[in-house]
């Protein structure tokens, strides 16, 4: 089903509900990967993620009775949004589930398209379970978010749009969680240029492709344990898995930590917010084992909650050694904490936080802690920050952050 015919077809549909995300040049990521990399930005469509274009020419397929009944889904947030804002264009009811552990802003966007939200489960699958129970029990027509050679299609219609910029592309990176993006963007992809290189990639700790890629069927993993909430998948689609075995080359997949790290690379040098599932992709350039090619990071998405990124950023803030935390035994006398102060001063080190505690031993006189939180340049400051207090008598302690706020 998904041929060149219909995949024009979809790019026509979808271009009534889409933003032109177009290619950016990255010379950071360039130069830090040493290839020409391109990044697809559909974090900046209306909805904030890539899902709108296969939920929109999902319904615009349907039949209008099909419509009247009533639609449902499941979604961790972004197919929900599309699904949403396409039946509300549709003037049809939309119910979305989606799991318990959802952020709040996927949440309250979905309810503002009118959709009714019902919570239920702490991951997609279980999600998705219920949905289809609902949709049995209440005859509403189901959108499926990825295992749907229809949604499938749409999805791909971002290949379409980077071949149309970059037609000497070599190499796309699609994030998986599912595998519908990655079904529609490799199907087309190769349909147009068979000798380009399609590589999926998915969240370490929720690697369901890659594991049915290897077993040469569909598998289930036992849990999903990822903060790619939006690629935190069990089981991959049965219908699209064909698709994924014929046009995917390779699945590289990324720690959670390296996500966060990517986060920081976006911010600082894109000043974009990009969700952890569409920051795969960028973590994936690191593991790249080419040079000089034309590389295309698909975003796909950009819905995160104001206290996941402030959590994101001091993580990786703390990964990047710009902030840290020591501990210090001191006696208790006047002028210690100066001391200690004017140390820190002179290494052009800056204290966020203090935290002094006279109870850590029952004999004040001859110690008490001083917990001190502070901003360094990176690693190597941090450590001649610590050497210089170690210098001073004061043996300092790395100890885990208690928050820098």
């Amino acid at each position: 089903m998904m041929t060149l015919d219909k995949f024009e077809e979809a790019t026509e549909s979808v271009k009534k509900v889409i933003n032109k995300t177009k290619l950016i040049y990255s010379e950071y990521f360039s130069e830090t990967s040493g290839n020409k990399v391109y990044l697809k930005p559909e974090n900046m469509q209306y909805t904030g993620a890539y899902k709108v274009r296969g939920a929109y020419y999902k319904i615009s397929t349907l039949s209008e009775e099909d419509r009247q009944k009533g639609l449902i889904t499941a979604s961790a947030g972004n197919h929900a949004q599309g699904v949403a804002y396409a039946a509300k264009l549709y003037n049809a009811k939309a119910t979305i589930v989606m799991p318990t552990t959802t952020p709040l802003i996927k949440v309250n966007r979905t309810k503002s398209y009118g959709a009714e939200v019902v919570l239920y489960g702490n991951v997609y699958d279980e999600a998705c379970a219920y949905a289809l129970k609902l949709a049995e029990e209440k005859g509403y027509t189901f959108i499926h978010p990825f295992d749907d050679e229809v949604v499938a299609t749409g999805q791909g219609t971002i290949a379409m749009e980077i071949f149309k910029e970059l037609p000497t592309v070599d190499i796309i990176l699609v994030p998986i969680g599912g595998g519908g993006l990655a079904a529609g963007v490799s199907t087309l992809a190769k349909l147009l240029n068979p000798n380009i290189k399609v590589i999926g990639v998915e969240p370490a700790g929720a690697n369901c492709m890659q594991e049915s890629l290897k077993a040469g069927k569909v598998v289930s993993l036992p849990t999903v344990e990822t903060i790619a909430d939006g690629t935190a998948v069990k089981t991959p689609g049965s219908n699209i898995f064909p698709y994924i075995q014929k046009n995917i080359d390779d699945i590289i997949t990324i720690d959670d930590r390296e996500l966060i790290v990517s986060f920081l690379d976006m911010i600082e040098n894109h000043k974009m917010v990009v969700e952890n599932s569409g920051l795969l992709t960028v973590a994936a350039l690191k593991h790249l084992d080419c040079k000089g090619k034309k590389v295309v990071s698909v975003l796909s998405g950009g819905n995160m909650d104001v206290i996941t990124v402030a959590s994101i950023v001091q993580h990786g803030l703390i990964q990047r050694g710009r902030v840290f935390t020591v501990s210090v035994l001191l006696p208790d006398r006047p002028g210690e904490l100066c001391n200690v102060s004017q140390v820190i001063a002179e290494q052009q080190g800056n204290v966020i936080r203090l935290e002094h505690n006279q109870f850590v031993s029952i004999n004040r006189n001859a110690a008490v802690e001083l917990v001190i939180t502070m901003e360094a340049f990176g690693h190597e400051h941090k450590e001649q920050i610590v050497k210089a207090l170690r210098d001073k008598g004061y043996k300092p302690k790395i100890v885990q952050p208690t928050g820098m706020y």
